[in-house]
C-alpha cells in the first residue's frame, strides 16, 4: 500500500492541474464572448470612398455631349480627353550656390508638393554646359505628371483660385498649343496658389504647366480646354469682330 500511494498523489495533481486549466479555458472564452457582445451593440462605422472630382463629373455629364455636337464626333471614345499634366520648374541656378542652394531646392521642392498634391521628381541634367556651369549629374529641375482625380483637382483649383490671383490677369495666350493638341503655359511665381503661405516666401519660383491632351489637333484641343472654362484670352480685335 505504501508503494501506491506516491501514485495516488499524482493522479491528485494531475486532475488538479487539469481542472486549473479548464477553468482558465472557461474564463478566457467567457471575456471573448464578453468582447462580441460589446462589439456588436457598438455603432459600426464605414469609410465611404471620396466623391469624384467636380471637373471630372463635369466632362463626362456636359463636356462630352458638348465636344460631340461641336465637332461632330459621334463615338464617345474619340471625344477629346484630358490626359495629365505636368508641372515643371526649372532650378538649375541652385545648383552651384552650394549650401544656400540645396535650403532653396528643398523649400521649392516642399512648395511644388504642396500645389500639386504629390511628391515632384528631381530631374538631373544630361550632359553639362559650361555657359550655365551645369555638370552632368546634378539636380536642375523638378516635375510632377498628375493623372486622375488628382489632376482634375488641380485643374479646378487652377482656373478658379490660381487665375483670377495673378496680377493684371487679362487670360492665357489661345496660341500655345501644339499641333497634337497640348497647351504649354506657365506661372511667374508660387504665391498665386494659396496653399503656399505668401507670408514665408523669401523668393519668386516660376513654373510651366503642360495638359496633355488625346486631341488630334489644336482647335479640338482648345475647345476642350474652353469646355473646362479655361480663361484665353481675346484680343481687342476679335472683341471689334464679335
Amino acid at each position: 500500500m505504501a508503494d501506491k500511494k506516491p501514485d495516488n498523489q499524482k493522479n491528485a495533481e494531475n486532475q488538479k492541474k487539469q481542472a486549473e486549466i479548464a477553468k482558465k479555458q472557461a474564463e478566457a472564452k467567457a471575456r471573448k464572448a464578453k468582447k462580441q457582445d460589446e462589439g456588436a451593440d457598438e455603432e459600426v462605422v464605414v469609410s465611404e470612398p471620396a466623391p469624384p472630382a467636380r471637373l471630372s463629373i463635369k466632362y463626362r455629364q456636359e463636356i462630352v455631349p458638348a465636344l460631340q455636337a461641336k465637332l461632330g464626333v459621334k463615338n464617345i471614345y474619340a471625344v477629346p480627353k484630358l490626359e495629365k499634366i505636368v508641372i515643371s520648374m526649372g532650378v538649375g541656378r541652385f545648383a552651384t550656390e552650394g549650401g544656400e542652394g540645396k535650403a532653396k531646392m528643398e523649400k521649392v521642392e516642399k512648395e511644388l508638393s504642396v500645389i500639386a498634391g504629390q511628391k515632384p521628381l528631381r530631374c538631373k541634367a544630361k550632359k553639362s554646359v559650361a555657359n550655365y556651369k551645369v555638370r552632368e549629374g546634378q539636380e536642375t529641375g523638378l516635375k510632377v505628371t498628375l493623372r486622375g482625380t488628382r489632376m482634375y483637382e488641380f485643374l479646378d483649383r487652377m482656373i478658379t483660385l490660381a487665375f483670377p490671383r495673378v496680377k493684371d490677369f487679362r487670360g492665357v495666350n489661345p496660341n500655345g498649343f501644339d499641333k497634337d493638341g497640348n497647351y504649354n503655359f506657365g506661372f511667374t511665381e508660387q504665391t498665386v496658389f494659396p496653399e503656399v503661405d505668401g507670408a514665408t516666401v523669401t523668393f519668386q519660383q516660376g513654373m510651366n504647366v503642360t495638359m496633355v491632351t488625346s486631341a488630334k489637333k489644336a482647335e479640338d484641343g482648345r475647345e476642350l480646354l474652353k469646355q473646362f472654362g479655361f480663361p484665353f484670352r481675346t484680343d481687342e480685335k476679335d472683341k471689334a469682330m464679335g
